[in-house]
């Protein structure tokens, strides 16, 4: 049997390995640029709208219904 193979990356490392994989889709596949600017725009324009809503709208207490759902006081 063949032994597993893991590579374990975290922090730094794992953010610019992820930047590097983006960076060659975005332009090795004509498609994905696309899909990514698509994908982009749609998470800040969700992202604007959430800040806005919190910004003007923030939760209360008296919103909150169980403000201790474990029963610990």
């Amino acid at each position: 049997m063949l032994q597993r193979f893991s590579i374990r990356v975290r922090g730094t490392t794992g953010l610019l390995i992820a930047a590097a994989i983006i960076v060659f889709f975005l332009i090795a596949l004509p498609a994905y640029r696309v899909f990514f600017a698509i994908s982009l725009g749609l998470g800040v324009v969700i992202a604007v709208i959430l800040y806005l809503r919190n910004k003007y709208f923030p939760v209360s207490d008296k919103d909150v219904e169980n403000k201790r759902p474990l029963g610990l006081d």
